[in-house]
């Protein structure tokens, strides 16, 4: 699936950059169905008593003045939730906007380095902020290629590299040691973990962060919490490193509501958890489920999230979608010809979607 740019490079207006006009906007197009298994969501709502109180909370609070300066309080309580010093706790709307930020942080007139495929923000925005932008292609089997980002690390100057746990678009995970001593080659560079997905992989690497050096974990409230609605992300850091990167978050980011609605999550974590089982059990149904299928190939994954290998792509997104059923092209990119991205949805829409798989040769 793809989408035209917003604008062309000759249509963008004078003093626009170069490296603005020269790329495509984000591409993602919505699409109204009834089973949406496209953006790796988590398929349940916010409890009803916890969203309950959350409005509460937020009709109670003043909307006419701002909220706190850098999210304070809510800062307080994820350092509390993640047994975190709170000064190495930053939080901005999304992951998304700290990818950014990280990206002007240690990336402009430097180096972002990553590997392909990955997740397309890390270098869309190396490509908007007129990054040196170097990609290493995963091994065969979607492993990191240790070896070969290590000499890249050496060849490059130093900037920011991108280590994804669980991969995004793969659903791989990496053996601790690997990321380890990728992590220990890095030197001067930023390291950034992004760990959207670490709920359903039960992996954690904090403790690399907390082993010193230029590192940190990216996290969202927008997958296993079921908050993409309130876009919320943070990182955790030390001290000397959070500092920095928040110099780069503009103030009163974070609303008064986003942040009454994220106090009550995370005074009741409980449901997350509950959650996340549920999402465990039903990737490895559906895996099971289409394992030895005689013309696809639903690949290994530990997040929430597979991928489909299919003879073509195109045509098994037509008959999805003509079944109101939703998913994500990655045929594009390097190394998936033919896959598709599914999403993990809920026993009656995973249902659906082996049903309509049926259907096909």
């Amino acid at each position: 699936m793809t989408t035209e740019p917003l604008t062309s490079p000759q249509a963008a207006p004078a003093g626009v950059r170069a490296a603005v006009r020269g790329v495509p906007a984000y591409p993602f197009t919505p699409l109204d169905v009834p089973t949406k298994l496209d953006q790796n969501e988590n398929p349940y709502d916010f409890p009803e008593a916890l969203k309950a109180e959350a409005l509460r909370r937020m009709a109670a609070r003043p909307w006419n003045r701002y909220p706190d300066l850098h999210a304070d309080e809510l800062r307080r309580r994820i350092a509390t939730y993640e047994g975190w010093d709170e000064r190495g706790v930053v939080v901005t709307p999304g992951s998304n906007v700290l990818i950014k930020l990280l990206t002007e942080l240690a990336g402009i007139s430097q180096t972002v380095l990553t590997v392909s495929p990955t997740f397309s923000v890390y270098t869309l925005e190396a490509q908007l902020l007129g990054a040196t932008l170097v990609q290493v292609p995963l091994n065969a089997d979607f492993s990191l290629p240790v070896d070969a980002l290590k000499a890249e690390l050496k060849r490059h100057q130093p900037g920011v590299l991108y280590i994804t746990q669980p991969h995004a678009p793969t659903g791989h995970v990496d053996a601790g040691a690997a990321v380890r001593d990728l992590v220990d080659a890095a030197g001067d560079w930023v390291v950034v973990l992004d760990e959207a997905y670490h709920q359903y992989s039960r992996t954690d690497h904090k403790a690399l962060v907390l082993a010193g050096g230029n590192r940190l974990s990216l996290r969202t409230f927008s997958k296993a919490w079921g908050l993409a609605g309130l876009r919320l992300g943070y990182a955790l850091a030390t001290p000397e490193l959070a500092g920095q990167l928040q110099k780069l978050v503009p103030a009163f980011n974070v609303s008064t509501l986003a942040q009454a609605a994220l106090e009550v999550a995370l005074e009741q974590p409980g449901y997350v958890q509950e959650r996340v089982q549920e999402g465990i059990r039903e990737r490895d149904r559906v895996l099971a489920a289409l394992a030895g299928h005689p013309t696809f190939q639903a690949l290994p994954s530990q997040a929430n999230f597979f991928l489909l290998r299919t003879p073509d792509a195109a045509a098994t997104y037509t008959h999805l979608l003509g079944r109101g059923i939703v998913v994500r092209r990655q045929d594009s990119l390097p190394g998936l010809t033919g896959c598709l991205r599914v999403a993990i949805g809920t026993p009656a829409e995973n249902d659906a979607l082996l049903a309509a798989l049926a259907d096909l040769p």
